[in-house]
């Protein structure tokens, strides 16, 4: 199972999604977005080309928070996922947040986002991966997102263009 890895879009017009992530999308079996879409016509947009799981950010709207919540737990292909934006709860840093939301979770991957950069690490059994902005890359030198293969193992890698 092919699946794209992506937060912090921060777009109003899906239009002016890059056409790189656009066949990024149309050639993945789901889509997991890590939050601040700013937009529902994105979550729109994902839901059309592909499965998809979300959870809003602290730059969407109220709509999208009730829709999606901030915070998921589940399962694809058998293995465990948690996904968090974030920028709610306990710790200094986004990845303290991050890693503090799932304190009590035994998971295979946790993604979160917020901060714009691209973090990839095992933290004991877990993937702990950001996949940074493919839009917004702030202090980053590069757009970036994520690609995971589900298959007998768990590979997971971080895109840079």
């Amino acid at each position: 199972m092919r699946v794209l890895l992506l937060s912090d879009t921060h777009l109003t017009d899906p239009k002016k999604m890059p056409t790189r992530l656009l066949a990024e999308i149309s050639t993945s079996d789901c889509v997991l977005h890590a939050g601040d879409f700013t937009s529902f016509k994105v979550v729109e947009l994902l839901e059309t080309e592909s499965s998809f799981i979300g959870v809003a950010g602290n730059n969407d709207s109220s709509e999208l928070q009730e829709k999606l919540g901030y915070k998921q737990r589940f399962e694809l292909a058998g293995y465990r996922i948690g996904m968090v934006h974030g920028d709610l709860g306990v710790g200094k840093t986004t990845l303290d947040r991050a890693l503090n939301s799932f304190a009590d979770c035994e998971l295979d991957l946790l993604i979160f986002g917020h901060s714009h950069q691209p973090y990839l690490k095992k933290h004991g059994d877990t993937w702990v991966v950001n996949p940074g902005s493919p839009t917004n890359r702030r202090n980053s030198p590069s757009y970036s997102y994520g690609l995971m293969e589900l298959g007998t193992e768990l590979q997971v890698q971080l895109v840079y263009y």
